[in-house]
């Protein structure tokens, strides 16, 4: 049985270190598992009056390949101490229209990981993260959560994880989840 897990990033920037991470995530996927990185390109500001014209194709497409995955593992920044806008916009396109989000995401494993140039990793973006699945109700992987710190100096310029140690404890992040979404899969 082959697993699929979708790794949203949280972020837009083009050098983003959660992008790196999650697709240094990906490159550490078992065999079995493939580990497909998304990103909320395309999604515009959440506004009522344009989703009574209609869900914009760029949600529809992400939820569908949600919807299709056994799990969501999330890459997520840390601004002013909370979750990015961006990232907060994306899930509340996704859990449009009304009770769409516990459709979607209630009972899915769902992981988390984060990478900042700051000191204290995405502690309270995490923390904060937590409050909204919990309102969708997911399977969240409480056993593992992964907070870089002076994400500069783990990454090179070219994106690549270049740390020994983040690298072994993101290889032991990836194989905990993948654990917990088999599990969950049986």
């Amino acid at each position: 049985m082959t697993l699929k897990i979708i790794a949203l990033s949280g972020a837009l920037r083009r050098a983003s270190y959660n992008t790196a991470l999650l697709r240094a995530a990906a490159g550490m996927a078992p065999e079995g598992v493939t580990i497909a990185l998304r990103t909320l390109h395309g999604i515009p500001l959440y506004d009522g009056d344009v989703e009574a014209q209609g869900i914009p194709e760029a949600v529809t497409t992400l939820r569908e390949e949600i919807r299709a995955a056994d799990a969501l593992l999330i890459g997520t920044p840390e601004y002013n101490n909370s979750i990015p806008g961006v990232l907060k916009n994306g899930l509340d396109w996704l859990s449009r229209p009304s009770g769409e989000g516990a459709k979607l995401f209630g009972g899915k494993p769902t992981g988390l990981i984060g990478a900042t140039p700051g000191g204290f990793g995405t502690v309270q973006s995490q923390d904060a993260i937590l409050s909204v699945f919990r309102t969708f109700g997911s399977d969240f992987w409480m056993a593992g959560r992964l907070m870089v710190s002076h994400a500069g100096k783990v990454f090179n310029d070219d994106g690549q994880l270049v740390d020994d140690k983040v690298r072994g404890q993101l290889q032991q992040f990836v194989l905990g989840f993948v654990g917990f979404v088999q599990k969950r899969s049986a």
